[in-house]
């Protein structure tokens, strides 16, 4: 196979896993670092009204996609009352209707809200409104004012800003106190200005909502007002005439109808209370998924029961456990016994701690392997050897529990944890290395499976590491890219260098101590 085949499938399985992640960062909101908390809002609207005789319909304006934020879930409180949800373009609407009703009826819509970047930021189609229908002297004065507004802007924008700067100024005109007599409410002022700009024929809208805070604290809707400058929605507050989205600013309705409708029933109130917690971000990230996407969580680990998730919070950890070994075999050049054994060994360090398993490594495995050189002299067959082996291990990880239990040692009733098999081909693996190539050689291997297994083992069981792997699996996907890359790899190791230090000095020393060549004459 080409080298080139291999660059292209690295490049590959580094875009997509490293896009993979970042989009779920980004865009799904998966984080990063575990016991991370992330803000939720819980919302509520309280309706209380006196019903009439006979039948009650009630319609209440309700939250649609709002910009910046996602909505986790939604309770609708109303017993004896049917209830429909309808859409009208950007907004939503919830109907209550009941045939009878008695005494002061209460009705409740709640949601749990948290911020996303799902949700694109409030669009829709630009529509010039009605003018005002005035009589005199107010259509007077409304034509003043918009004239003279008119010499202090630039554009679309600047006009609507001067204009409500007008209508909320401490010491305003004339003709603007005229205006406003019949307008008290915030409300009234917003639709009022919406009708003057459409005179201009400026497609503006009233947008309602509220900006939210740090505690628990009753809201009540604010209006702020839009214009569509020719490309885009321009906000503007109502209250300061700035322009831009408030921060924090959490759209409730883009409706046109009130916010609370009660038939022939105008004391009818609403009222708004919102509560700020904060959850875990992963619990909330995937409460949202399944919200926006189900299908990505449902083919996704955290569809998984608890159990196994716990299995495979463990199991990905293994490759993070088996590439720091590659490094370490491959590129420094530390011997080990075996290939994966180190990796095992580390999993069992997990629970032990690194130190207590040091310990109880060495205990078993130098137990064993006095045993092992007993068996020597017995001269048996392999198979027959290794069993024996594998039983005196055994034998002596109960005896450790057995001695550590008396001693209220609970480290020491861990070392179930370690696996047999390995075990026993390790004190067997080491025996023979010891036979053939002397003790200084398997001493040797034997400390660098120590350090391969502690350093693998401290790797794993990093909580930040571990969370990361298990939300972000795809890190897996660059983890092979480079595993691929360095298969091949076929230089020297860190280790050869010392290795062959001396032999590069003697060299050295003959290179320079060779002597110089005789000068050639010149031909003639």
């Amino acid at each position: 196979m080409k080298q080139r085949h291999l660059y292209v499938l690295v490049v590959i399985l580094l875009v997509a896993g490293i896009s993979a992640i970042v989009y779920k960062w980004k865009v799904l909101n998966f984080p990063l670092q575990p016991q991370v908390e992330t803000e939720v809002w819980t919302m509520q609207a309280r309706v209380e009204y006196q019903p009439r005789r006979g039948p009650n319909t009630v319609q209440l304006q309700i939250p649609k996609r709002p910009p910046g934020f996602a909505v986790l879930d939604e309770r609708f409180i109303a017993s004896n009352y049917s209830q429909l949800e309808e859409e009208h373009g950007s907004a939503r609407e919830v109907q209550w209707s009941t045939r009878r009703a008695r005494g002061a009826q209460v009705l409740y819509y709640r949601a749990t809200v948290v911020r996303s970047t799902e949700n694109p930021e409030l669009g829709g189609k630009p529509r010039v409104g009605d003018p005002p229908i005035l009589e005199e002297p107010h259509a007077t004065a409304a034509q003043a004012v918009l004239e003279d507004v008119r010499d202090y802007s630039a554009d679309i924008a600047t006009y609507a800003q001067e204009l409500v700067r007008r209508f909320i100024a401490e010491s305003p005109s004339e003709q603007v106190l005229l205006l406003r007599e019949d307008r008290q409410t915030s409300t009234q002022l917003a639709e009022f200005i919406v009708e003057l700009l459409a005179s201009r024929k400026i497609p503006a809208r009233v947008i309602q909502g509220f900006q939210l805070a740090e505690s628990q604290t009753q809201f009540e809707l604010l209006p702020w007002l839009q214009v569509h400058n020719g490309t885009d929605w321009v906000t503007i507050d109502l209250r300061t005439a700035a322009d831009g989205w408030p921060e924090n600013f959490f759209l409730w309705t883009t409706s046109r109808q009130p916010v609370l409708v009660v038939e022939d029933n105008p004391k009818a109130s609403v009222s708004f209370t919102v509560s700020r917690n904060l959850a875990d971000a992963l619990a909330m990230a995937e409460r949202r998924l399944e919200v926006q996407n189900e299908n990505l969580v449902k083919y996704s680990l955290l569809s998984l029961p608890l159990q196994t998730q716990q299995v495979y919070q463990v199991l990905l950890m293994i490759p993070i456990g088996a590439f720091i070994m590659l490094v370490l075999r491959n590129l420094i050049g530390i011997k080990t016994y075996g290939t994966f054994m180190p990796v095992l060994v580390a999993l069992a360090f997990r629970d032990t701690g690194v130190l207590a398993g040091i310990l109880l490594f060495l205990s078993v495995v130098g137990s064993g392997l006095l045993v092992r050189f007993y068996l020597e002299r017995l001269r048996l067959l392999l198979v027959p050897r290794l069993t024996a082996v594998l039983i005196i291990v055994v034998l002596l990880m109960a005896l450790v529990s057995v001695l550590s239990n008396r001693l209220d040692i609970e480290v020491g009733l861990s070392i179930a944890l370690f696996p047999m098999v390995i075990m026993a081909m390790t004190i067997e693996r080491m025996s023979i290395a010891w036979e053939e190539r002397g003790a200084g050689h398997a001493i040797k291997e034997a400390i660098g499976t120590l350090i391969v297994s502690a350093l693998a083992a401290l790797a794993m069981s990093w909580n930040p590491l571990e969370h990361f792997v298990f939300v972000f699996p795809e890190i897996l996907l660059v983890l092979l890219a480079f595993t691929l890359m360095l298969g091949r790899y076929s230089g020297y190791r860190i280790t050869e260098l010392f290795r062959f230090r001396a032999l590069a000095r003697e060299v050295g020393a003959a290179d320079t101590e060779a002597p110089a060549p005789p000068p050639t004459e010149p031909k003639a």
